[in-house]
């Protein structure tokens, strides 16, 4: 089964979503499971998992009423506010629901340590209870905040979103290349093949630009921490899903049978329960 691990939907509303400026144009307008339908089909994925966009618990219900009424959505990553005084009554609410897989927090608009605040870590330590993932969306200068938390907590699942969204069209970065390393250390850590085409320079680039960006992650993270993702409608932005997916499924050509199924759907089933 081919699992896309990293897609959103939403109703589009310009006082809500005010970061899609003037510049996004494209991205606009209502993006719904009947549009993501038969662009999955046309290009042999199986299911998705939704991840909010939205920092909100409506976004929650939101994301879990598509999966409840679209069976290709195997599961939803949602929002928890995680300096809550409640955030057990929220986790157990939502852990009755089975599409519900983990939770992300929006944390490159913060500063470089936030996830050393120790309000924002009481929330992550309380995640693995309820066998919830938890999504790192973070800038590279966020990764080694990120190495400190996971280093912390080494029960808890964590999932990095879009390898830490490196400047694709610059030569890589050290510090990204030396910090990926010793975040992939941590064998609670996975990586996300994902959003790798908005993060170069006026969206122009050919695929033999990402490729040495993915030689280092399969050379740290390995075949079976590794998951594909399309980013979906964000990626829209530089490339339409088809091009996406061949970036991955080109690089996998000379990596065996078992690596294409592990990145493509394997690993996304195993680290998210599905």
């Amino acid at each position: 089964m081919i699992i896309d691990s990293h897609q959103h939907f939403w109703n589009y509303n310009p006082t809500r979503d005010k970061w899609i400026n003037s510049s996004m144009k494209i991205l606009q307008k209502d993006f719904l499971p009947q549009h993501l339908k038969p662009i999955l089909d046309d290009n042999g994925i199986d299911g998705c998992i939704a991840v909010q966009a939205d920092q909100s618990e409506n976004e929650n219900k939101f994301l879990l009423d598509c999966a409840e009424n679209n069976l290709f959505i195997k599961g939803v990553v949602g929002w928890i506010d995680l300096k809550g005084k409640n955030i057990d009554n929220r986790l157990a609410y939502y852990k009755t629901n089975p599409l519900f897989k983990g939770v992300r927090n929006i944390i490159q608009n913060e500063h470089d340590n936030y996830l050393l605040r120790s309000d924002i870590q009481n929330g992550i330590s309380r995640l693995s209870s309820y066998n919830l993932t938890y999504d790192l969306l973070i800038f590279p200068r966020q990764l080694p905040a990120a190495i400190a938390l996971v280093e912390k907590f080494p029960k808890q699942i964590f999932i990095l979103d879009h390898i830490a969204k490196p400047n694709i069209s610059n030569s890589m970065a050290e510090n990204w290349k030396k910090n990926i390393t010793v975040l992939s250390k941590f064998k609670n850590v996975n990586c996300k093949l994902s959003g790798m085409v908005t993060e170069t320079e006026g969206f122009i680039f050919n695929n033999n630009d990402f490729y040495p960006y993915i030689d280092h992650i399969f050379k740290s993270f390995g075949p079976e921490r590794i998951l594909f993702g399309s980013d979906w409608p964000v990626c829209l932005l530089a490339a339409n899903y088809k091009k996406v997916t061949e970036i991955i499924k080109n690089y996998l050509k000379s990596h065996s049978k078992k690596t294409k199924l592990n990145v493509m759907g394997l690993n996304a089933i195993k680290i998210y329960n599905l």
